[in-house]
């Protein structure tokens, strides 16, 4: 399953110190890949994807976000810089589900 969508960075409230920075699936992909990965969740319910910004491609997991009701996808700091984004910008992402 591949998922392509356009997305804001934002900080989370409780880290926002060492300024963890994540981007929400839409609530749609988030309710499919929650049907389709079943009993195959990991640690924190993750899922293993390979993540694309802009041109930078990686591997990481997204986890469910009780209080926003989707997954969401940490942005490293490393692929912030090399874009040139930052929290509250719009990002074009794609979300590939890696164990499937």
């Amino acid at each position: 399953m591949v998922v392509d969508f356009e997305a804001e960075l934002w900080i989370w409230d409780a880290r926002r110190a060492d300024s963890w920075t994540f981007v929400s699936l839409p609530a749609e992909c988030s309710a499919e890949i929650r049907e389709r990965t079943g009993g195959q969740r990991r640690g924190f319910g993750s899922v293993r994807v390979r993540a694309t910004l802009g041109g930078s491609t990686w591997t990481t997991s997204i986890f469910p976000d009780g209080a926003r009701g989707c997954y969401v996808l940490p942005i490293k700091r490393t692929v912030r810089r090399a874009e040139a984004l930052d929290a509250g910008d719009i990002a074009p992402v794609t979300v590939e589900l890696v164990d499937l």
